[in-house]
């Protein structure tokens, strides 16, 4: 019995995330785990991309900014709090009404895909730069100081509700947050082979046929929209936990280049490629760092524009017509059991 591509791919990611959640812990030490959460939390920042950009057809520079929402919502809440339960549903919720509130003048507007572009990439380094001009000591929110460029420390991690002494180390955050990546990942699948995502991927093909078919593509741009930032906020809830810090870097320019190149090299309108490309991007960012030699903006910059000129469509797709010509041409010479 043969598999589809979509069973396929079900099974591999079910079976790479078993074996994550049962070798990783016991086959890496402290350090080595501490760097594969981050990469997972990441990866739950890239799909968000990956359904926004590659199945909504929505060029979106906003992560970062969803993302670092995220994060500080959950650091300010609880830091005044002392619990994480609340401040985990506001780190899902504040970007989401966010991105709401501005993909409604966005997408009722009808701009065009690069204003919007240009837009959502105004609004993460308008974040950037004032929660950088926070630092006085005026700037706090209850007992929690925004700390300019310095950044929020000594963030509380995520307990058990209403058990604030119960608390989750990096064994329990790695396996918090796989199994949140796979639930996204999972989610996301049914999502889009439901009705509702064969709406979203006919709106990416063609607005105007789906449009004359009687849906309003501005309702389902606007729900894509706003999952996407749900789901980039919660990986920017993890990452504040992950660290004990959130800093304005998170609305950099070089966040939101790294996000989109995560999707980019692993392949746009995948799910599993995205997530193939941040592990590997963010690998390499880490060796790279390890050493003085080569610059890690200047190395990234030149695996974006390989992929660009030479794999466009990224390594997954591609790899995916390189077995597919194998297998044809194998079945090809294989006899006529008749």
């Amino acid at each position: 019995m043969k598999l589809n591509a979509n069973a396929a791919g079900l099974v591999v990611m079910a079976c790479a995330g078993l074996a994550t959640l049962v070798g990783a812990p016991a086959l890496l030490d402290l350090a080595d785990l501490f760097n594969v959460t981050v990469y997972i939390i990441m990866s739950i920042l890239a799909l968000s991309l990956a359904l926004v950009w590659g199945y909504g057809g929505i060029i979106c520079f906003g992560q970062a900014a969803f993302f670092g929402l995220g994060g500080y919502c959950y650091a300010l809440a609880a830091i005044n709090l002392g619990d994480s339960t609340i401040p985990i549903i506001l780190a899902i919720v504040l970007p989401a009404a966010f991105a709401a509130l501005l993909g409604y003048f966005l997408f009722f507007a009808r701009l065009s895909d690069v204003y919007l572009g240009v837009i959502t990439l105004v609004v993460t380094l308008i974040l950037f730069n004032l929660i950088g001009s926070t630092a006085g000591p005026e700037y706090k929110l209850g007992t929690a100081y925004l700390g300019g460029y310095n950044g929020i420390p000594a963030i509380p991690p995520i307990n058990l509700p209403g058990d604030a002494s119960r608390f989750l180390d990096i064994y329990g955050l790695f396996y918090l947050s796989t199994g949140i990546l796979l639930i996204v990942y999972f989610g996301l699948r049914a999502l889009l082979h439901s009705h509702f995502g064969r709406v979203v991927v006919s709106v990416r093909e063609n607005e105007l046929r789906a449009e004359l078919l009687g849906y309003d593509v501005r309702l389902y741009k606007l729900a894509v929209f706003t999952l996407g930032a749900a789901i980039a906020g919660l990986a920017g809830c993890l990452y504040a936990v992950w660290g004990a810090y959130i800093g304005p870097n998170v609305f950099s320019l070089s966040m939101t280049a790294q996000i989109l190149m995560w999707v980019i090299v692993g392949g746009l309108g995948t799910l599993i490629g995205p997530i193939v490309g941040c592990f590997l991007l963010q690998i390499l960012v880490t060796e790279v760092g390890t050493q003085q030699t080569l610059n890690t903006y200047l190395v990234l910059g030149a695996i974006l524009l390989l992929f660009v000129s030479l794999v466009p469509r990224g390594i997954l797709p591609v790899l995916g017509d390189i077995l597919q010509n194998v297998r044809d041409r194998v079945g090809r010479r294989s006899p006529d059991p008749s």
